[in-house]
């Protein structure tokens, strides 16, 4: 059963509204340079100004809210409060279906000097209709996209089909810190619990294959972040005076970086690549027949560097196989000029992720004791810590559900176009969380463009896809009405 006439007319009708609404979301707070990065300790307070301003939106529109306190965390050597998750709740009809519906309002760090064109937390409006800014596509398009759905109902008088349950944070990030407890914690409380009731989960934190067919997603791969430290002398070094003297931090851990993984994609951490089985003929022909091709992610990539020609090849390397990808080195020289400094103290990061049976449980000591046994192999005096940071769990689903059905419906009705059913290579932890403790289905319904550039420069999220995907989610409620289970 579609959304009715009047819904659907009516986000057309509002759309120049629904993206002020995004444009002020992405440059909260614009005061003082601060942005909601979860990440960044200094910008921790502009976060939760971003949960009270989901807040406020969601009691403007007769939404039930509370805010969770989540504790507190240890961030650049100091405690600091977790941002606090914005739950709420519509609707307690027995006689209806119960959603609970997830997304998050934190963002990647971004700085215009990083190769972004305009100002990433001043949305820029583009000719060709593209809305870019930081936040756009990941999560805050799509989180506002939920607004605009109640805002619609409740402006035109139309009774939401079924009921709502909302769970908004503010971490998601930086690991979800304190989320998966307060959700395990609230279940425990049975029928006085928040999550009393609710049937099936629908997230939207992920972007099509490509920039035509819409998709559903039934699948993620996991996490886990790792710290490699390397430290030896006390203070930096003049290279001039102590080059060739001493075992140099940076050194060793250029050497350990370029121990983990081949620059076709191989995972040398023993053990890690052989815990995957092959993929039979029946599982390719699922990858075969998706409307994706190596033009397609080198059009994303921006450049023509597939790691293959072979399209089921690559996609089972975003969808189904591990992959290890180093992120960067805090503590090396950055900038402009030729400083020549031998840095103290230098700390390579990297992620490996995880499809089943992969899990952070199984993976991180492999992790632990190959760095190790390779450091020793160096016979440097300095010193090596390996950090175990935050992680998560693969997820796959069942795509036989009337989640999906209804979400494939919806789809249909919107696009025209019957979506693609992915697994994606990205990681939401809290997704396996929802699915495990709550005992429902999860799906994925997704907003953006596989184009979209989440956590990269010149993020975006098209304006077609911002208005249609916020009419795609109103139109997955009434399908999850209409269908009888």
């Amino acid at each position: 059963m579609p959304a009715p006439a009047t819904f659907l007319g009516y986000i057309d009708e509002h759309a120049d509204r629904f993206i002020k609404r995004l444009a002020d979301a992405v440059a909260i707070p614009r005061r003082l340079n601060a942005f909601s990065v979860s990440g960044d300790r200094t910008h921790r307070e502009d976060v939760v100004k971003m949960a009270k301003f989901m807040e406020d939106q969601l009691k403007a529109l007769g939404v039930q809210t509370r805010l969770v306190d989540l504790g507190t965390e240890n961030l650049e050597g100091h405690e600091i409060k977790v941002p606090p998750a914005v739950l709420g709740k519509i609707g307690e009809d027995p006689g209806k279906k119960t959603i609970l519906v997830y997304g998050h309002f934190d963002v990647q760090p971004a700085i215009k000097s990083d190769g972004w064109n305009t100002d990433p937390f001043t949305l820029t409006i583009a000719d060709d209709g593209q809305l870019i800014g930081r936040g756009s596509s990941d999560d805050k398009g799509p989180i506002l996209g939920w607004l605009n759905v109640l805002e619609a109902h409740k402006d035109l008088g139309i009774e939401l089909p079924v009921n709502l349950r909302l769970v908004f944070e503010g971490m998601e990030e930086s690991g979800s810190i304190g989320l998966d407890e307060f959700i395990a914690a609230e279940h425990a409380r049975g029928k006085d619990g928040w999550f009393h009731g609710v049937d099936a989960v629908c997230i939207s934190d992920n972007y099509w294959l490509n920039t035509r067919t819409p998709c559903v997603t039934y699948g993620l791969r996991g996490l886990v972040y790792i710290l490699v430290e390397v430290s030896g002398p006390t203070r930096d070094l003049h290279s001039g005076v102590f080059g060739r003297t001493v075992h140099e931090p940076m050194t060793d851990l250029i050497a350990l970086l370029g121990k983990l993984v081949t620059s076709d994609g191989k995972i040398l951490v023993p053990g890690v690549d052989d815990m995957i089985s092959a993929a039979d003929d029946e599982e390719k022909a699922l990858y075969e027949c998706l409307d994706y091709s190596i033009a397609d992610i080198e059009a994303s990539a921006g450049a023509p560097i597939a790691l293959s020609d072979d399209k089921i090849q690559v996609l089972m390397g975003r969808m189904r196989q591990p992959s290890l990808s180093i992120h960067g080195i805090e503590g090396a020289f950055y900038g402009a000029g030729a400083k020549t400094v031998i840095p103290a103290k230098v700390t390579g990061k990297f992620s490996i992720r995880l499809v089943p049976p992969q899990t952070p449980d199984k993976i991180n000591p492999l992790v632990v004791q190959y760095l190790e046994a390779e450091f020793a192999k160096l016979n440097s005096k300095n010193k090596l810590r390996v950090l175990l940071e935050h992680g998560g769990k693969p997820w796959v689903a069942d795509i036989k559900h009337w989640n999906y059905e209804a979400a494939i419906k919806a789809t249909q009705a919107v696009y025209n176009k019957r979506p693609d059913m992915t697994r994606e290579g990205g990681s939401i932890p809290v997704t396996l969380t929802f699915a495990e403790t709550l005992g429902v289905n999860v799906l994925l319904l997704p907003m953006g463009r596989g184009d979209d550039g989440a956590h990269s420069t010149n993020e975006k999220l098209d304006r077609s896809n911002f208005i249609e995907g916020t009419k795609l989610l109103g139109t997955y409620l009434h399908e999850v009405a209409a269908i009888n289970a």
